[in-house]
């Protein structure tokens, strides 16, 4: 694949020549085109060395441009990649604009554009940049990020330049230059919950199981890329939704369940890769709860509503897949859950103070009746894409049993992980 990767002048740019090497490892060719302003925060002889390319950002470099070279680079890109991309050059490419070589070339590829925005947290949800993402975004421009997190300012909230890895698994995808097929999922609806929830004890504490949302973000992603319909009903994150997926957002177990069967008429595939906190507490002061004088108090709590055992319980339920995040035991656990509880397919991993927990990276096994397979160390997109591969070739056995009247199946076993 050929990238041409652009950079404009933002602090989010030092990153660059770790996305180079992350779009090379993938086996795509890179060359780049800085702006002037980018040229303050990393250097060319830094991204020639990792691209292996002269860096291209005089848009009348004599040379260059006898042979009118911005027009033969907006022909030999399959991607324009812009990362990291300013509010100034947001504006640029709403307004179609073309002062400089980058902002030029993206006026003249006929190539998929993507834009990986960075920039200070009041700046991205300024009313002024967010029309002008808009703009970009109707025009068929692809926004990834940004991420939520601290900033190089001191500040923390949303602007972060998503990861280089995350950037480099999305544009080089094949799915996203419209090379591969529809996608094994054409046509069906996924729905899937993800993030945690939160169970109100006051009006300013809750109960809540840890879970940063990445893992059910990155598959409804992959679902997506993979041709599918995606609802995602999505509990308090700091991530941006992705782009094409239908969005509900909830806070509590409960308003996760309404939400849930709201939609589970129209799933074929029911991914349940929320934390949903398992209690709530019985009763909710409708004021701030004061610290007392005693050493200990006690809170009586009830059983939430269990989002999953509620959908495989369906007459015509969709195809059910369970996580289960464990400390210990991981095989025995997720294998008693996948018996016990009537799974389709459950995806495992262990989860720690290292973890799982908030990391881009996870490692996994799946196992559905009979089988197994483990996936080593990875970026949870990339495992998000080779999960919902997986899924979905399960989901055409299962259709094809039904199909031939197969009874006690793969179709049979649904159940609940209990998350």
């Amino acid at each position: 694949m050929n990238i041409v990767l652009g950079i404009s002048g933002g602090i989010a740019a030092y990153k660059t020549p770790e996305l180079v090497r992350r779009l090379r490892e993938r086996g795509a060719d890179v060359q780049i085109v800085m702006t002037d302003s980018a040229r303050e925060f990393v250097t060319e002889t830094a991204l020639q060395a990792v691209s292996g390319r002269p860096i291209r950002s005089n848009l009348w470099d004599k040379e260059a441009e006898a042979s009118m070279s911005h027009i033969e680079l907006a022909r030999w890109a399959d991607v324009v990649l812009i990362a990291p991309a300013t509010a100034e050059l947001l504006s640029r490419l709403a307004g179609g604009s073309a002062p400089d070589l980058l902002t030029t070339l993206c006026l003249a590829t006929e190539a998929p554009i993507a834009v990986a925005p960075a920039m200070n947290r009041v700046m991205w949800s300024n009313p002024a940049v967010q029309a002008n993402r808009d703009t970009i975004v109707d025009r068929g421009m692809t926004i990834i990020g940004p991420e939520a997190g601290s900033q190089a300012c001191g500040e923390t909230g949303a602007g972060r330049m998503t990861e280089p890895d995350a950037i480099a698994a999305i544009v080089c995808d094949p799915r996203f230059t419209g090379e591969a097929a529809a996608g094994r999922l054409a046509g069906k609806t996924v729905l899937i919950t993800a993030g945690p929830t939160r169970e109100p004890i006051d009006p300013v504490r809750y109960i809540t199981n840890r879970s940063s949302g990445k893992m059910g973000y990155a598959m409804a992603r992959a679902a997506r890329a993979a041709g599918a319909r995606v609802v995602l009903v999505s509990g308090p994150v700091s991530l941006a939704a992705p782009r094409g997926v239908e969005m509900h957002s909830v806070e509590t177990a409960r308003e996760m369940y309404e939400a849930t069967h709201e939609h589970v008429a129209d799933a074929d595939i029911f991914i349940a890769a929320a934390a949903v906190a398992d209690y709530r507490p019985a009763q909710f002061a409708d004021h701030k709860i004061k610290k007392s004088s005693a050493d200990s108090v006690s809170m009586a709590l009830v059983k939430t509503d269990d989002i999953l055992a509620s959908v495989a319980a369906l007459e015509s339920g969709p195809f059910c897949v369970g996580f289960a995040a464990e400390t210990q035991n991981v095989r025995d656990n997720a294998l008693k859950k996948l018996e016990g509880k009537r799974l389709d397919m459950i995806i495992a991993n262990r989860v720690g103070a290292s973890e799982g927990f908030d990391l881009d990276e996870n490692t996994v096994c799946v196992y559905w009746p009979g089988e197994h397979r483990s996936f080593p160390t990875a970026a949870k997109t990339d495992l998000a894409r080779d999960l919902v591969g997986i899924i979905a070739d399960r989901y055409a056995v299962t259709q094809r049993d039904e199909a031939g009247g197969v009874s006690g199946s793969v179709v049979s076993l649904r159940g609940n992980n209990g998350s």
